[in-house]
């Protein structure tokens, strides 16, 4: 298994600190840093800033939002960046959520399986660097009865094949991402619940495409934060899990919900969700289970994420990308060496 560093969404005066954490993660030998969009900064700007203060640590996208951009817009980003970076890129997907897709973009949130397939098969063939035809229920390339013509690709990236991960919650999702992709992006992702919430999924789409796991990267996000306090640590993360759980998209689609829901906490997310919506926020946090906290984030000391560290790779992960928490700099790059660290104390390292 190896390391990651997810920095989330750029902003919140943290542009500085995030800077520096992504370069103490270069030194400290992390495979990838990852960062995140939603309405607020664009990733492609971020990781082209991060590569080019950084040497060996790859860049992805984590996620470029397909109602963002065209397919095509996203397949030059995508070579552009692998360029830019001399060959440190990986291309993360996903179609965000209704709220977002249709309030800040204007693009209706249907059939959300059948868009990413077919957006997934036009940003390969584009960076394939094939004249770029197409014809779906979504794209139609070139336009048809008009002076468009098929183009091909001028940059050359420069690897043949840019890896492409796809985020993925629902059991349909997954599926699809382990048939058409070579990565999946994950967030509360569980080790005692990843075979029937996570990697049964996932395996049945690879075998639907004639592969196996092998090769295919198993890429959870996890926030980690270090300390004695075990208690005191998941009491900081329950407003952050019950946004997602209770208040991220609507009370019909909400696909975090769905996801606890299926780790066996039906009757807890219920509450959560009914207590968020109804504004009582704080309600919503002393809901979340302290279990459902631990289980989807590394806290404690060196020790016991070690333990939890060799859990998620008996799991199946390959690649743990790692939140640090800490409201300093130094708490953050104090947890980003722990988790080197612990690691190595896990004898998971690959």
């Amino acid at each position: 298994m190896r390391l990651g560093i997810n920095l989330g969404y750029w902003g919140a005066g943290m542009d500085a600190d995030n800077l520096a954490v992504a370069r103490e993660a270069d030194r400290l030998g992390y495979s990838v840093c990852w960062a995140a969009e939603a309405y607020g900064s664009d990733a492609p700007t971020v990781l082209a800033w991060v590569a080019a203060q950084t040497e060996r640590i790859d860049i992805g996208s984590a996620i470029f939002q397909i109602p963002a951009r065209a397919p095509a817009m996203t397949a030059m980003t995508a070579a552009t960046l692998d360029t830019l970076s001399k060959g440190r890129f990986r291309l993360g997907l996903g179609v965000s959520g209704p709220q977002v897709s249709e309030g800040w973009y204007g693009v209706r949130f249907d059939k959300p399986l059948a868009r990413t397939r077919e957006y997934v098969e036009i940003v390969r063939k584009a960076m394939s660097r094939e004249r770029l035809t197409h014809s779906g229920e979504h794209w139609t390339l070139p336009l048809p009865d008009g002076p468009g013509k098929p183009l091909k690709l001028t940059v050359h990236p420069v690897r043949e094949r840019i890896p492409l991960y796809i985020a993925a919650i629902g059991p349909k999702n997954l599926e699809q991402t382990g048939e058409i992709a070579d990565g999946a992006l994950l967030i509360f992702f569980a080790p005692e619940h990843a075979e029937e919430t996570t990697l049964g999924a996932l395996r049945a789409g690879r075998e639907k495409a004639g592969l196996t796991m092998e090769g295919f990267d198993v890429a959870p996000t996890v926030p980690l934060a270090l300390g004695d306090d075990v208690d005191a640590l998941a009491d900081t993360f329950r407003p952050y899990t019950a946004l997602y759980v209770g208040g991220m998209g609507s009370r019909k689609q909400n696909f975090y919900n769905r996801l606890a829901r299926r780790m066996g906490y039906e009757k807890e997310a219920a509450e959560i969700q009914d207590r968020y919506l109804s504004g009582d926020k704080e309600g919503a946090a002393a809901a979340v289970p302290r279990q459902l906290i631990d289980s989807t984030t590394l806290l404690g000391p060196v020790e016991r994420i070690a333990d939890r560290m060799r859990a998620y790779a008996e799991a199946g992960v390959t690649t743990l990308s790692l939140a640090p928490a800490g409201f300093t700099l130094e708490e953050r790059i104090a947890a980003l060496r722990a988790g080197v660290e612990a690691l190595e104390r896990s004898g998971a390292a690959s």
